[in-house]
């Protein structure tokens, strides 16, 4: 005869699974495999149009003064790690009837959905919508990731901290800035020519914008490091993008770095506090 679970073991795992959970996990793999089928048709693996060329180009980082140098979006390729480890460990069986996932599964299966359907927007249809697609994105990888870490189910391990908060923290992170550098994409593709005089002066408030989001989302999720990584990786690029490419603009550029400092230092600081005095946590 088995053990009786304790309180804490009750918290993760329920006494036996019911029919939602199975369809959880096969809404998720299914959402994953979408993603990935989105992103080879988005970046014309299948024959059709490479990202840096679509929407004539207005996609490209040298489009605007906000748009990351080109090595920042090899990122996707961690977060697509992330998300595949994700999508495997949750279709565990022992993963199946835990509140945890019940929880969080169904949102982060709506953020790989809509992942790959910004890439599908880009290929076919027009550059206002792909803002539209991934200002949806935006804000439903903001709730994910609040409920993640400021959630009613406690998070139990390793595996809960690195695929559900770690993951959906760097998917945030990135997807906020990307959402700067496509608005920014269609703005300047859009806009008058008059705006260019003042191009200079709206790239710096914009990035002092984007310095007050990240350091809210520092804030609110506890410092969680992922999402400031990815910020702070993307601000980095960008910074590389206005310093040596095109087109240049040094006082951008230099904001940038600043930007991401303040953004990336004080998690990093609470994350080095939380190794050397666990309690504090």
């Amino acid at each position: 005869m088995s053990a009786p679970r304790s309180a804490a073991a009750q918290a993760y795992v329920t006494s036996a699974p019911v029919p939602s959970d199975l369809a959880r996990q096969i809404v998720v793999i299914s959402a994953f495999v979408f993603m990935i089928i989105g992103a080879m048709v988005g970046t014309g693996l299948f024959g059709g149009t490479a990202v840096q060329d679509l929407q004539n180009g207005a996609l490209d980082s040298d489009a605007s003064y906000l748009a990351p140098a080109s090595s920042a979006f090899s990122i996707w390729s961690v977060i697509y790690v992330g998300l595949a480890g994700y999508t495997v460990w949750q279709a565990l069986p022992g993963q199946r009837a835990r509140r945890r996932q019940r929880d969080m599964g169904w949102f982060i299966a709506g953020t790989m959905v809509l992942n790959g359907l910004w890439l599908v927007v880009a290929q076919f249809a027009t550059l206002p919508l792909t803002v539209l697609a991934i200002v949806a994105l935006l804000v439903l990888l903001g709730f994910t990731f609040r409920r993640s870490v400021v959630t009613r189910v406690p998070r139990d391990g390793v595996a809960d901290a690195l695929f559900i908060d770690g993951v959906t923290g760097l998917h945030l992170g990135w997807v906020t800035l990307a959402t700067v550098a496509n608005t920014a994409a269609w703005l300047t593709a859009t806009g008058p020519a008059e705006w260019e005089s003042a191009a200079t002066a709206l790239g710096i408030a914009v990035l002092v914008v984007v310095a007050v989001i990240g350091v809210a989302i520092d804030r609110f999720s506890g410092w969680r490091i992922s999402p400031a990584l990815a910020l702070a990786w993307g601000l980095s690029w960008l910074a590389v993008g206005r310093l040596t490419g095109e087109p240049r603009n040094d006082a951008i550029g230099l904001t940038a770095i600043v930007v991401a400092a303040v953004i990336l230092l004080p998690a990093l600081a609470v994350a080095g506090l939380r190794v050397l005095r666990p309690e504090a946590d």
